[in-house]
């Protein structure tokens, strides 16, 4: 996408910020408006001559490599590493109310205080498969994974580029941004499956 230098300006401007307070100086009178339009003025003239230089477009043009290298390579997610040793632990759900829980006619439903496991009233609809897609062996373990599993099965790359294999795959390819997923089930090695035992979360960390 490319934005025009006449789009670019007003932009530029609300981001300026700058007093404007409007006071009386006596017989010179009130002299924001001179200054105001003289800024708009020099960044103006600065961006016309931006513009016929073609700097702005080589700008406009690395911003937007910027922003397609961000989509399609998106940073490593920090502190995971191929597995070493292979590892299985359990995650309780369950979480304790810290308020009412009430119906449309505020009728209580869970007091504040009740503790609520998630599995009691459902199941989870995918197993969730963590790898790395920039280690050859974590793909095709992974895709080897996904065409044996008897459920659903949701690939989230923790390294790699998830646009590439989705365009490989043909199929929807997630990808751990930030690391959210992985800290909260307190992943370190991969590949990894998050799926469910009994009322609980199992978590396999496995070695290739």
């Amino acid at each position: 996408m490319v934005f025009r230098s006449s789009f670019a300006l007003p932009v530029l401007i609300l981001t300026i910020s700058f007093p404007l307070r409007a006071e009386d100086l006596g017989s010179l009178g009130p002299t924001y408006e001179i200054i105001e339009r003289d800024l708009i003025e020099v960044i103006q003239d600065k961006f016309r001559r931006m513009d016929k230089s073609g700097e702005l477009s080589k700008l406009q043009e690395g911003y937007k490599n910027q922003v397609i290298g961000a989509i399609e390579r998106p940073k490593a997610v920090r502190g995971i590493r191929a597995t070493e040793t292979a590892r299985t632990f359990y995650i309780d759900p369950t979480w304790t109310l810290d308020r009412n829980v009430v119906d449309e006619k505020g009728k209580v439903l869970f007091p504040a205080g009740t503790k609520v496991n998630p599995f009691d009233y459902d199941k989870m609809s995918k197993t969730l498969l963590f790898f790395d897609a920039r280690s050859k062996e974590q793909v095709a373990f992974a895709k080897r994974f996904m065409a044996e599993s008897k459920v659903l099965v949701k690939p989230i790359l923790v390294g790699g580029e998830p646009l590439k294999l989705m365009r490989e795959w043909k199929r929807e390819v997630f990808y751990d941004q930030g690391g959210a997923l992985t800290r909260r089930f307190t992943i370190i090695q991969s590949p990894a499956v998050v799926s469910q035992e009994g009322k609980k979360l199992r978590v396999d960390e496995i070695r290739l």
